[in-house]
């Protein structure tokens, strides 16, 4: 069984919901991300998704967007994060890590040299945004290949049938978008979710973790009231944002405080 997979079993047997910071690797410097993961494992994360640095990213609002660019100024790229990966791992062999970035990266690094690499450095699920399923079948062979889970998005715009096909061919979990815009979007509809989370436990057993709009811990359980788990980015890259300047240490108390007050709210 997958980390991810045991992670989510463990959870659904103590009737609790994931939690899954976002962060961008690299942001605000390439020497906070390893202690800012650390920190927010300690502080009740179960599942981090790392973000890689990419100078488009396309489907990032104004605050992530902002940490890609903090990252992209001491050239963080794809081999960096696969590096810290490998560091943190050092400490840390159970918390599943996912790397969620853009197709671009991973292609001129081809896809057997990076599923080798992701798979040695302890990867366990990659979330590609602009590789969508019908283009995805040469790298999520390799990556399962290596036992790891290869991880897509639903939106409120995807239809039914749509739906059906991205769920057949993924796995670790489902990551639906609870707004339609981009990352840090505002006016979430938790009715809107639970109703959206319902069909589609209808077409697939995977767990479906929640994300975009949640930015306190009152969001956090209302979407997960639905759903399996909730993914947390914009407000964590804000604050890496805000803290750029302090002490590592205080970024990551302040940071980490944020989903201790989500995982406290989770139960």
């Amino acid at each position: 069984m997958s980390r991810i997979a045991q992670v989510m079993a463990d959870l659904k047997a103590s009737n609790r919901k994931a939690l899954v910071p976002y962060i961008v690797a690299g942001d605000p410097t390439p020497s906070h991300t390893v202690a800012l993961m650390h920190g927010l494992v300690e502080a009740g994360a179960d599942i981090i998704e790392l973000g890689v640095p990419f100078s488009d990213p396309m489907a990032e609002g104004p605050s992530i967007a902002r940490g890609h660019e903090r990252a992209l100024e001491y050239r963080v790229g794809l081999r960096h994060v696969l590096d810290m990966v490998t560091e943190f791992r050092t400490n840390d062999s159970k918390t599943p890590v996912v790397l969620m970035g853009y197709a671009n990266p991973i292609e001129r690094m081809g896809y057997d040299v990076f599923s080798e690499r992701a798979y040695v450095a302890g990867i366990d699920g990659v979330l590609t945004v602009d590789l969508p399923p019908e283009e995805s079948g040469a790298l999520a062979e390799t990556l399962q290949d290596r036992g790891i889970d290869t991880i897509f998005l639903v939106s409120p715009t995807t239809s039914d049938q749509r739906a059906k096909e991205i769920v057949k061919n993924a796995s670790g979990y489902i990551y639906y978008v609870s707004l339609k815009g981009v990352t840090g979007a505002a006016n979430l509809d938790v009715d809107e979710v639970s109703e959206r989370i319902n069909l589609l436990r209808s077409y697939t057993d995977l767990p479906l973790c929640v994300g975009f709009g949640i930015k306190d811990a009152e969001s956090a359980k209302a979407v997960s009231s639905a759903a399996d788990g909730a993914v947390v980015g914009s407000v964590l890259v804000n604050a890496c944002g805000e803290l750029a300047h302090a002490p590592v240490s205080e970024l990551v108390s302040q940071v980490s405080a944020i989903i201790g007050d989500m995982r406290s709210a989770l139960g």
